[in-house]
């Protein structure tokens, strides 16, 4: 793909794209996505720092810590060509109105992220059924987007 086409499909919501670009716009964001995801999940326990069994600077924590910033941010970058790409393809399916859509599964995947992340942290006052609840929401959102945009006939 060259830089006009990548500029076209994930920085702007304007245009209107068909099932098989959308496809394969989508699978080219999962394919960053998933070792990014993988790395933060080999490195996350390593972001638990309790004082008493570790020193104060622990290496392996504070590259834990540098990668989460670095993870996050390109979540988010993520997050904001998957809701362009999609709000293209809403826009040709003709759904309205189509950000809101396109944001639907992205804004799930972020509140679950966060869930995940807050709830072993305050599991006295957030119970797990809550996590597994909007866990639950952002699968219904994803094949619900899935089907829509990358299968059903127009």
């Amino acid at each position: 793909m060259d830089a006009e086409r990548i500029r076209f499909l994930y920085r702007t919501e304007e245009g209107r794209i068909d099932r098989a670009t959308w496809r394969r716009g989508a699978g080219a964001l999962l394919a960053i996505l998933a070792p990014l995801t993988l790395i933060w999940l080999a490195l996350s326990p390593y972001a638990a720092h309790d004082l008493a069994q570790r020193p104060l600077f622990a290496p392996e924590t504070a590259a834990a810590y540098f990668y989460v910033l670095f993870y996050a941010f390109a979540v988010l970058l993520l997050a904001i060509s998957f809701v362009n790409l999609s709000a293209k393809r809403f826009r040709d399916r003709g759904r309205t109105p189509p950000l809101g859509l396109a944001s639907l599964a992205p804004l799930l995947a972020l509140l679950s992220g966060a869930a995940h992340f807050l709830q072993p942290r305050v599991a006295e006052v957030m119970s797990r059924w809550y996590v597994w609840g909007v866990d639950a929401a952002l699968v219904a959102a994803i094949v619900w987007t899935v089907y829509e945009l990358g299968w059903r006939d127009n």
